[in-house]
């Protein structure tokens, strides 16, 4: 099973304008309502692929329950550990001629209530694998990502982790799976200008000598580069489309590399299935459904 956790879930209000204004009323010409935070999105992508995906995290107050009961309609399972005090934060994304977001704070986790997220994820099992993604809030340790890989060694499950900066970097010696830096992230990373697929390739070689596994980097509209366990580099390029959307297609690529891999062991075909996943989610208003993502893979 796959399991995701998203320590600062969210409902994301998507709005969308005619011309925004700063000095009148706007009007919305459409709205929606859907739970978010990257944890949620591999889950429902992989729920939405047919893979049994259970999402973990904290919830508070109505928006919490209204989160968790969206993510059982997209066919998830979850066990959110509830927060007596504060509510699951509101993520307002308005797209008009400009686009913007504010995003909401979320509620304080406190210490007991991380040693219960703790305790859940002691029961997976050897062949599961776990999603840790996104940021941290600052009511949690900053080095909980290392603190979860670390009690999980030896249970031979497979994480994969998708971090910027530091949050990667620190959990490369626990030899996380997967990680899934894009290219910019990696030019941040390592300080330097990519300006080749060799650049990049170098790079990934770099952070798998450090400890990861697999790496996946995506591309935006070039495509995306694996190099993975043993050595060998697959290039993987997007079909064709207009990009709507850019928030979950990364989570997308993710649950659909995750998917594709644990279907039959190929890695060739986990990033086929990961670019189509990231593309068909870019191409639609919210996460792609199977349909929209198997008319994306390659003929």
């Amino acid at each position: 099973m796959i399991y995701t956790v998203t320590f600062n879930p969210s409902l994301d209000y998507v709005v969308q304008t005619g011309h925004f204004s700063t000095s009148s009323i706007n009007r919305a010409t459409s709205e929606h309502i859907y739970p978010g935070g990257k944890g949620n999105n591999v889950a429902v992508i992989a729920s939405n692929l047919g893979m049994k995906a259970r999402a973990l995290g904290f919830k508070a107050g109505f928006t919490g329950d209204a989160m968790e009961q969206m993510l059982q309609q997209y066919g998830c399972d979850t066990d959110f550990i509830p927060l007596s005090k504060g509510q699951t934060r509101i993520n307002v994304k308005v797209k008009s001629d400009q686009e913007f977001e504010i995003n909401g704070q979320g509620p304080a986790i406190p210490a007991d209530k991380i040693e219960a997220l703790y305790q859940k994820l002691d029961e997976l099992q050897e062949g599961d694998v776990l999603a840790l993604s996104g940021s941290i809030p600052s009511s949690l340790p900053s080095d909980i990502y290392e603190r979860i890989m670390r009690r999980l060694q030896g249970k031979n499950i497979k994480i994969s982790v998708d971090a910027t900066q530091d949050l990667l970097m620190n959990v490369l010696k626990y030899r996380p799976f997967l990680i899934k830096p894009n290219n910019h992230e990696l030019e941040e990373i390592f300080h330097a200008r990519l300006l080749s697929d060799e650049d990049i390739i170098q790079c990934a070689r770099k952070l798998q000598a450090m400890g990861a596994v697999n790496v996946l980097v995506s591309m935006a509209g070039d495509g995306a580069i694996l190099l993975d366990e043993h050595g060998k580099v697959y290039k993987q390029a997007p079909p064709k489309g207009e990009v709507v959307n850019s928030v979950g297609a990364g989570d997308s690529m993710v649950a659909g590399f995750l998917v594709g891999y644990l279907t039959n062991g190929d890695y060739k075909d986990a990033l086929m299935l990961g670019t189509a996943a990231g593309s068909a989610t870019a191409f639609t208003s919210w996460l792609a459904g199977k349909e929209a993502i198997m008319a994306s893979l390659p003929l």
